[in-house]
């Protein structure tokens, strides 16, 4: 089964040192938390080039790996910095890293979206993995969602791409999640940059994570960064 946790936020110019740093950051706990699919002793991280063949693409090469996309790209200054890696394990289990950080968009949001394949019936961390993405990242907002939820929440509650969302889980930084509705269908954990962390459903309970994305919604905890973009987070 494949799913994707991801985390979304606005504007946040940044050195490539300090983009560097982050993702070096996510690939160890990436190791730490998915060692079937990213551990050090099986395969090596690679760079997915979409005009060649991928290349290794070891941690402590990111700065200049960085630097070289910088290049390849001249408004990079403005659209973020493009990274994506993969990295493949055991039989069954793969995870792959892409994001665009670090640049100041009128727009389009920055993100990391990390999508893992796994056997069926594999336990995947799946909130400890979105609350890492929320600790290294400190994004606006971020889920965890497969394609299934993502259609029904288009479909059944007028959902448009680009805006905040939540999946089986999800992320809301502090200015969101003063928003939420007493009352809701969530369990609730507190993450130390005064975010929450939301579990919503389990695997397969859509409807419960619509009726929880329109009641966030409703109650502004989803509401859109305003356009065009002047800050990172709401």
């Amino acid at each position: 089964m494949r799913r994707v946790v991801r985390a979304f936020w606005g504007p946040r110019p940044e050195p490539v040192e300090a983009l560097a740093g982050r993702w070096r950051l996510t690939l160890e706990q990436v190791s730490r938390l998915l060692p079937e699919a990213a551990s050090p002793a099986g395969g090596a991280w690679r760079q997915v080039d979409a005009s060649g063949p991928d290349t290794a693409c070891a941690p402590d090469e990111l700065t200049a790996v960085l630097l070289v996309a910088q290049e390849a790209e001249a408004w990079s200054d403005l659209t973020g910095t493009g990274l994506r890696l993969v990295c493949t394990g055991e039989a069954g289990w793969s995870v792959e890293l892409s994001g665009v950080a670090g640049g100041t968009p009128q727009f389009l949001l920055q993100s990391l979206v990390m999508g893992v394949d796994a056997p069926d019936g594999a336990v995947v961390p799946e909130s400890e993995l979105l609350a890492m993405l929320a600790s290294v990242w400190e994004p606006d907002f971020g889920d965890v969602t497969d394609d299934d939820i993502l259609d029904a929440l288009e479909d059944d509650a007028g959902f448009v791409v680009g805006d905040p969302v939540v999946g089986r889980y999800g992320y809301l930084c502090p200015a969101r999640a003063v928003l939420i509705p007493d009352g809701l269908e969530a369990s609730r954990r507190a993450v130390p940059d005064g975010g929450v962390l939301l579990h919503i459903a389990a695997s397969g309970t859509i409807d419960t994570v619509v009726s929880v994305y329109e009641r966030l919604r409703d109650a502004g905890a989803l509401a859109p960064l305003p356009r065009p973009l002047d800050r990172p987070t709401l």
